[in-house]
């Protein structure tokens, strides 16, 4: 249950700033930046569980919500060019772990991060505010 709430939280953190948009503009998905240090094989099962647990709590890919994937394919020095793309891209929120965490924290001082629960995040800390659970 707990996941659930953390996946809640992430994709209410992303949709938030169009949220604040006003009524009339023509209004865009939220897009969530997903980067993976591994390669899309090898992390199947967890993005495929990333997208159920979105899924669960509103959030369906390409419906309400849009999803930007980058696979480091096993090259850690491709992390920070990676993270650096997402930043460019103003995606509303990049979601990772391990030393994709690093990655990220280092490529922005405004975007916010998410970071897989049950992963080794030793020496990372979020950016921006906490996701509230619902």
């Amino acid at each position: 249950m707990r996941r659930r709430a953390f996946i809640a939280g992430l994709a209410g953190a992303a949709a938030l700033p169009l949220s604040q948009r006003d009524a009339g503009a023509q209004k865009a998905l939220p897009v969530i930046g997903f980067l993976d240090p591994t390669t899309p094989d090898s992390n199947a099962d967890s993005s495929r569980a990333f997208r159920q647990g979105l899924k669960e709590t509103g959030f369906v890919e390409g419906e309400n919500v849009a999803i930007v994937y980058r696979f480091a394919e096993n090259q850690s020095d491709r992390l920070a060019e990676l993270a650096a793309d997402l930043v460019r891209r103003r995606v509303n929120l990049i979601v990772t772990y391990s030393s994709g965490a690093l990655a990220a924290k280092a490529a922005t001082k405004t975007s916010q991060i998410g970071i897989y629960a049950g992963r080794d995040t030793q020496g990372c800390e979020p950016r921006g505010p906490a996701p509230a659970a619902r």
